[in-house]
């Protein structure tokens, strides 16, 4: 493909965007559009944006705003709104952005090209946020390119990052579980999974560019292949261990709801599966549970993770919680700060409610008012920190296999470089622990055992085992 130009693409939002922007630039490079880290050299700007959160909705119209100016003196450049944003917003996206050239919503990936066509063929202000009957399957499609291949077999990616030894791959886009507080199935669509071959495929070319860990990825990836009769989600997992290269498998997000024994056993029997399972619970109150529409009790949610730690007894688990959820009371709250206390979680993402008008629960009398909110928050994270720590503490003196990720950008304070080549390296465990350590040899991708000899709220110091402290 002939060389038309650069494109720089900001991400705001979850691992999903993560992978969508790689999906964008696959598309870019298939179209003649190199990617750069230079706006000012860029010919096409995107920002691919999230709208789980008020705050990330106007951080996506903030950035954008940012190029009013710059397309008065510099009327050729294309500017895109894509993602869950575009998808909610639409044509509404033009009153405060102006400057727009293109609204790309979640499923209109697969006709961006056609798109950009247009722009430069003089049509402005295209929205394209429709269906599509299809799940578009960009990346196996794409990498057919030479062109692609060859940048991706380079780099690890089409964005750049130094580090590309753990990648993202989503296995299925969409939701069917219509939580209350959430706008996913309305800017994502329908539940649907990727063809398993075409998602092996994917990995296959990742491990040969050297990637060494892969991040499964969808809305509830316990789900996997359900509706459409294929191979279920621990099956996926055989598969995927099979890939020569990869060392290490982790997945997100697992809904509580749909954790079989299937998929316990798979964490349990394959040596490249991770020992960490996110669940989120989101909060300890049946009634909230409920309101919420989660599809489990209290006592379910916390059988399975008996369940889970009967087969894996040091497995880590992490959860999300929502506090000041509408009508959440304060005993409400207490259960669900007996759920931290019942289950010690190893670490927790915590958030205040917070509206977004396109789910059901912005609708729901009883708001909880945001000082109540913030006070709440703050008191479980408060009972959270204490067992991170705790559960930190208790991994002094053991020894952990560690992936190394590069140099460690904050320093222990008893790092002491004994030698010119000695660097303080970190890397994360199995069980999802970030480790520090100091080496003079360690490269990224190493898999190399740490004797942990410090423990700190959020991070382990150790030694390479048999090295000299």
């Amino acid at each position: 493909m002939k060389f038309k130009g650069y494109a720089y693409i900001n991400t705001i939002g979850c691992q999903m965007n993560v992978y969508d922007s790689e999906k964008l630039a696959l598309i870019l490079n298939y179209n003649g559009y190199r990617q750069t880290r230079d706006m000012d050299q860029a010919d096409i700007v995107i920002c691919n944006t999230c709208s789980i959160r008020h705050k990330a909705e106007e951080k996506a119209f903030s950035f954008l705003g940012r190029f009013a100016r710059i397309k008065k003196k510099k009327p050729d450049i294309i500017i895109v709104m894509a993602g869950c944003v575009a998808q909610q917003e639409g044509k509404k996206a033009f009153k405060r952005v102006h400057h727009l050239d293109i609204v790309l919503g979640t499923q209109a990936f697969s006709r961006f090209g056609k798109h950009i066509d247009a722009v430069k063929a003089g049509k402005n202000r295209i929205v394209d946020i429709e269906d599509s009957e299809k799940l578009y399957e960009i990346m196996p499609a794409v990498l057919e390119s030479d062109a692609a291949e060859s940048t991706i077999l380079e780099h690890g990616t089409l964005n750049f990052k130094e580090n590309k030894i753990s990648r993202f791959v989503t296995i299925m886009q969409g939701c069917e579980n219509f939580c209350t507080y959430c706008v996913v199935p309305y800017v994502r669509g329908k539940e649907r999974s990727r063809n398993p071959e075409s998602i092996i495929k994917e990995i296959s070319l990742l491990a040969k560019s050297g990637v060494k860990e892969i991040n499964l990825l969808g809305q509830n990836v316990n789900s996997y292949g359900q509706l459409e009769g294929q191979i279920s989600f621990a099956e996926l997992l055989v598969q995927v261990s099979k890939i020569r290269g990869i060392q290490r498998i982790r997945f997100a997000t697992s809904h509580p709801k749909d954790l079989s024994m299937d998929l316990i056993h798979a964490i349990r029997d394959l040596d490249k599966v991770c020992n960490h399972l996110h669940l989120p619970v989101q909060s300890g109150s049946d009634k909230i549970l409920k309101k919420m529409n989660r599809g489990y009790s209290r006592q379910t949610y916390i059988k399975r993770i008996f369940d889970l730690k009967k087969q894996c007894p040091e497995i880590g688990v992490s959860t999300d919680i929502i506090v000041g959820f509408p009508s959440e009371t304060r005993d409400d709250f207490s259960e669900t700060m007996d759920l931290l206390r019942e289950i010690k979680f190893d670490s927790i993402f915590a958030f205040a409610y917070s509206n977004r008008s396109s789910a059901p629960a912005s609708k729901f009398s009883h708001q909880v008012d945001e000082k109540e909110k913030l006070d709440r928050l703050n008191k479980l994270l408060e009972l959270q920190e204490h067992y991170t720590k705790q559960k930190n503490l208790e991994l002094i003196g053991k020894t952990l296999e560690i992936l190394v990720e590069g140099q460690s950008v904050r320093k222990h304070n008893g790092f002491k470089k004994n030698h010119k080549n000695m660097e303080q390296m970190t890397g994360r465990s199995a069980c999802n622990k970030i480790v520090h350590f100091p080496s003079e040899s360690a490269k990224i991708g190493d898999l190399i055992k740490i004797q942990i000899k410090n423990a700190y709220p959020h991070s382990l110091w150790g030694y390479p085992a048999g090295a000299l402290n």
